[in-house]
């Protein structure tokens, strides 16, 4: 069964089929400015299982802190970023799961790893049960 979700504005919208991979929340300092948060709440998927259905997404792509590069993919303009992608991740991309219009989405992404670990502040716990990661896996 397909998942549905959007940007903030309604600009882009897309659906993406099948389970995720894997459910991890990001401590990176990409992960941080994308979400203007303590980390981002992601959904790895197959990339051929997800489709855009409306818009353009504007792209923007630079060094992340595995030193691959990775492309994030975002509203032109709400500036919502839905998902990054990049070779370092080949036929998969990473899903904000936050764009998802289930509301339940968030509830049921419960992270089995925190990837750069290291870097979470020091008010946020580790999440029960979740792998401590210090880069991305």
């Amino acid at each position: 069964m397909a998942q549905v979700g959007g940007c903030f504005c309604g600009g882009l919208r897309y659906t993406v089929e099948g389970a995720p991979i894997k459910k991890a929340i990001c401590h990176c300092a990409d992960c941080r400015k994308i979400t203007g948060s303590t980390y981002s709440t992601n959904a790895i998927y197959k990339a051929d299982g997800f489709k855009l259905t409306k818009g353009t997404p504007k792209e923007h792509s630079g060094k992340a802190d595995s030193g691959n590069v990775i492309t994030s993919h975002f509203c032109p303009d709400c500036g919502v970023t839905l998902w990054r992608d990049g070779a370092g991740l080949p036929g998969l991309l990473i899903l904000k799961v936050g764009t998802l219009d289930d509301p339940n989405a968030l509830g049921d992404a419960k992270p089995e790893a925190e990837l750069y670990a290291p870097g979470r502040v020091s008010w946020v716990a580790p999440v029960e049960g979740a792998a401590q990661v210090n880069a991305m896996s």
